[in-house]
């Protein structure tokens, strides 16, 4: 049997799954100013109420927002060195360009611009240095920094310099904590190097992090490997957590959206996701979440790391309703405070959760606190609910075809049973606990994406079987059954900004996790470079 947990900013659920992946106990607990503590408390009810024998439990998979809230409140983030490998070049802009002022001052960036680098079809800009990066071994030594970014031009076609870099500098200070930037991001330089630094300042609170997850499976009684949810909807255990910590940003949409294709039994459709502060909207293609095709900004960050591509807005159950002068429904919200602070609940604050109860859509609290409520209002307050959403699907649609909307979170009882201009609207079983089923039912996977240069060397059949190849191999040192591993995505773009016959490939392989393989965080090894 496993567990699925995920943690939000109103609710922390968490769900038992058997090997059939039946539903066999779940729990919604409001989320503590102590995440860690609200794990262990949804934990022993969920354990409590399924009456199951901790030995029983094969897996824990949890989705967190500790890392995202992190960097959004500037807190608990490592100083962190940032080496560059480009000279002559790119020292126009140097690293952390554009970033804003409180995030620099949390991180306080150590940077270092140095020789090396590649051209688009691996040929070197200039070579290595070794003294040059002995220098910045020191400097590093002398400011106490031990976590350093190292990124270099276009390191996804060619990684030899920052491979070189990590080896110079860890024979200097063999305990440093090196994150590399083409197992970050993607081909532009700028935005690699952003998500690479910004890996590197989590993870020191990404040791803290998996050790009270681990501590957390302790003090229930669960000796089960820990795994966690990744943006692309895939999992990886406590070990690669330490590495990428980035990784996790914005898995609970993700989460949500891999429940609820689980739930409604549909591939392709948009999901609407809805808890107590926000309403989350993304595309599943093929049962995974669409990937953003841009940039994106990541508190005030430009990032090109992979990411869902969802679009959000603060409506949600504990969403504030104000009506003079004119009707607005968020984005201010009680969050976690909606059972205190809610008129249903004998609170003083009109809600988006007291509207529903209101008119008839959720039989929550009680409903004699609300019957006072201006009908006209009422009215007025569920029509602009449903408005926003359909407004945010229609949003999301790439073609003019109409696409079935599964509707699924807490928040989801704010919604009717039709939205206007969607053609279909599901509300399936245990929907509120979408985005924990998700973490649950999550698949371990592997994703190349290279830059290549078609030519007498490589055809495209080449390149393509190669990309293929290299993700099936990820996908499988990462965990998953070899058996079950298939192709989940595959898409070709030509740069045609670049001389010569460039092809940017990007493969995601996924497969079934292997509970045979899978090892609890006390019997991981220790990690060095990322």
């Amino acid at each position: 049997m496993r567990i699925g947990i995920d943690v939000g900013g109103t609710h922390t659920d968490a769900v038992l799954l058997d090997q059939a992946m039946t539903v066999v106990a779940e729990i919604k607990t409001a989320t503590t100013s102590d995440v860690t503590g609200g794990i262990v408390a949804a934990l022993q009810r969920l354990l409590d109420r399924g009456g199951l024998d901790r030995a029983h439990v094969d897996a824990v998979m949890i989705g967190t927002t500790h890392f995202t809230n992190a960097l959004v409140t500037r807190r608990r983030l490592a100083r962190t060195g940032v080496v560059r490998l480009a000279l002559p070049a790119t020292a126009a802009l140097p690293p952390a360009t554009g970033w804003p002022a409180e995030l620099l001052e949390a991180v306080r960036p150590s940077v270092h611009l140095c020789h090396g680098g590649h051209e688009f079809d691996g040929r070197p800009i200039s070579p290595l240095d070794p003294d040059e990066l002995k220098r910045v071994a020191a400097d590093l030594a002398a400011h106490d920094i031990t976590t350093v970014a190292i990124s270099s031009v276009f390191s996804p076609v060619t990684a030899e310099a920052e491979l070189a870099a990590a080896d110079i500098l860890r024979a200097e200070l063999p305990h440093l904590r090196v994150s590399l930037s083409h197992r970050i991001g993607r081909i532009r330089m700028l935005e690699r190097e952003n998500a690479t630094i910004v890996n590197a300042c989590l993870l020191d609170l990404a040791d803290e992090i998996v050790d009270a997850f681990t501590g957390a499976l302790r003090a229930v009684g669960v000796s089960a490997p820990l795994f966690l949810s990744q943006n692309d909807g895939t999992l990886m255990d406590a070990e690669h957590t330490r590495r990428y910590p980035v990784r996790t940003f914005a898995s609970g949409p993700t989460n949500s959206m891999r429940g609820a294709a689980f739930l409604a039994g549909l591939t392709d459709a948009a999901v609407v996701d809805i808890g107590g502060t926000t309403a989350d909207v993304g595309v599943l293609t093929g049962g995974y979440p669409r990937q953003a095709s841009t940039d994106v900004d990541i508190a005030g960050v430009r990032t090109n790391f992979r990411m869902p591509d969802v679009v959000s807005v603060g409506l949600g159950g504990g969403s504030r309703v104000t009506h003079r002068p004119d009707l607005r429904i968020g984005p201010d919200s009680v969050g976690y405070r909606l059972t205190d602070e809610a008129l249903v609940f004998g609170g003083h604050t009109l809600t988006a959760t007291d509207l529903a109860v209101a008119a008839g859509l959720a039989d929550i609290g009680d409903p004699s606190l609300v019957r006072h409520l201006d009908r006209d209002l009422v009215r007025r307050g569920t029509a602009w609910m449903a408005d926003r959403v359909a407004g945010l699907v229609d949003r999301m649609r790439l073609t003019a075809d109409p696409l079935p909307v599964i509707i699924v979170g807490g928040g989801s009882v704010l919604m009717p049973p039709a939205l206007p201009g969607i053609p279909e609207v599901r509300i399936p079983g245990h929907h509120g606990v979408a985005n924990a089923i998700g973490a649950a039912i999550g698949q371990i996977g592997g994703e190349v994406d290279r830059l290549f240069v078609i030519g007498s060397r490589l055809s495209r059949d080449d390149v393509l079987d190669r990309a293929r190849a290299e993700a099936v191999d990820l996908a499988v040192s990462a965990g998953a059954v070899p058996e079950t591993v298939e192709i989940a995505h595959i898409d070709e773009i030509h740069v045609d900004y670049l001389p010569g016959n460039a092809v940017r490939v990007v493969v995601r392989a996924v497969g079934d996790l292997d509970l045979g393989r899978a090892r609890t965080p006390e019997e991981a090894t220790p990690w060095a470079t990322t």
